[in-house]
């Protein structure tokens, strides 16, 4: 990805009316509790290994959404990868049970023994609730699936060891704060947990909402210092193929 590190590539807008509604391009406002949330996305604390870009947004989920997509990289090499995404129906939505969903995708590769674990895919789930649990956050209807798919290599690349890919797609309902607006930015900081946590990255301690110490300073809008992932189980990290 060519974001730079640790920070989004760019403040464009990114923000886009879907369905029937159009966007604020074309004329029709953005709702003052959506574009809040969008902005605060910029402002999350997130570790110097990740690269963060805004992508285009997925239509017709919502009458408004964002998107992000992320990477956890090693030198040249991507250890996971994923995308965000932030939908807003200001008439609320019965299935959300708010008027915010949050949806994503996060996918990396493991290593054989890890692969092997018959328990793995409800510990995946536990380390994306645990992520969001880990930063005090209030979340409800969360739904996802945890899927395995391996690929075993033959004639020309024999050579290469067996691969297992591990992908979580999840969605919940933030809860809204003042003004209806659910704290994105710490939504995007424990998604981000969650994908340093896949690419087997060691833990960080997670800061208290409002630290300002030295590991809590905060350069520009959406860099970080000093950030940290959920303590659970770890994974060495992708081994060359």
């Amino acid at each position: 990805m060519a974001a730079a590190q640790g920070h989004f590539s760019d403040h464009s807008d990114g923000i886009r009316g879907t369905g029937d509604k159009a966007d604020s391009t074309a004329g029709t406002p953005v709702p003052a509790a959506f574009r809040r949330a969008v902005d605060a996305l910029r402002t999350a604390r997130l570790r110097s290994e990740m690269e963060v870009e805004p992508t285009r947004p997925p239509q017709r989920l919502a009458p408004y959404a964002y998107a992000v997509e992320a990477a956890v990289v090693d030198g040249e090499e991507d250890l996971a990868d994923g995308r965000l995404v932030l939908l807003h129906d200001p008439a609320g939505h019965e299935a959300w049970k708010g008027t915010f969903r949050l949806v994503t995708l996060v996918r990396a590769e493991l290593e054989p023994e890890m692969a092997a674990d018959p328990l793995l895919p409800e510990v995946c789930w536990s380390w994306l609730t645990g992520a969001l649990e880990a930063r005090g956050l209030a979340y409800g209807e969360a739904s996802g699936t945890v899927t395995m798919a391996g690929s075993h290599y033959f004639g020309g690349l024999a050579e290469r060891r067996p691969a297992t890919q591990i992908e979580i797609r999840a969605s919940w309902t933030p809860r809204e704060g003042l003004g209806g607006v659910p704290d994105t930015a710490a939504h995007l900081a424990a998604w981000s947990d969650l994908l340093c946590q896949i690419a087997g990255l060691p833990p960080a301690p997670v800061e208290p909402p409002g630290a300002t110490g030295p590991t809590g300073a905060t350069g520009p809008a959406g860099t970080v210092s000093g950030a940290g992932v959920v303590s659970l189980p770890q994974r060495r990290g992708p081994q060359g193929a």
